[in-house]
């Protein structure tokens, strides 16, 4: 009874974290409806998508002790050493680009703000780096756990990834206009353009 439980808080926290966080990159669209107070309300979405998130994360960690009772193994048929070593080669590259993103984005990562201009950094290079360094921490969870349910489950994470930075591009064009279509022509959008 158990796994069942955990599998489903996962997708119930997985839908919930989806949810709030489009919520949480519309302020632009927002604020037609409710004002300069959309800004905070954002931040508020953030705060609690961020909270199913780790309610998310809580769960794969568990699901490893609860495992559902399927035809697929518990474990790879490699070592856990080789699934360490695959979650390492995902994370450090994830976890630099997730880190610099954040890192030049500033407060907007967590409480959006209409006076924020466009960024600068990473964001010259491609559109989303912490999109791009976050969804790929899943495998890494499901990797470190040795967990091939884990592995395949994270790769739901990857349309979900894409929908969350494509509505942030949709407010992101309301709140800067020209200039940011000019910046989708010439930034990548999770891969540098040549």
């Amino acid at each position: 009874m158990i796994p069942w439980i955990n599998v489903a808080s996962l997708i119930f926290a997985s839908i919930l974290f989806t949810y709030y966080y489009v919520k949480s990159v519309r302020p632009a669209s927002l604020e037609t409806e409710i004002g300069h107070e959309a800004y905070s309300k954002c931040g508020v979405y953030r705060i609690v998508s961020s909270a199913f998130m780790f309610l998310a994360a809580v769960n794969f960690v568990l699901y490893y002790f609860f495992p559902l009772p399927l035809p697929l193994p518990k474990t790879f048929a490699w070592g856990w050493n080789v699934s360490v070593l695959v979650a390492l080669v995902i994370a450090i590259p994830s976890g630099y680009l997730m880190w610099r993103g954040v890192k030049d984005a500033g407060q907007e990562t967590i409480r959006p703000a209409k006076e924020n201009v466009l960024y600068s950094g990473i964001y010259e290079r491609i559109r989303h780096p912490q999109a791009v360094g976050e969804f790929p921490l899943w495998w890494v969870i499901g990797f470190a756990l040795n967990s091939p349910f884990l592995v395949v489950f994270s790769f739901l994470y990857l349309p979900v990834w894409l929908y969350f930075c494509r509505a942030e591009e949709q407010d992101l064009s309301i709140r800067y206009g020209a200039s940011y279509e000019e910046y989708r022509k010439r930034v990548g959008f999770w891969f540098p353009k040549k």
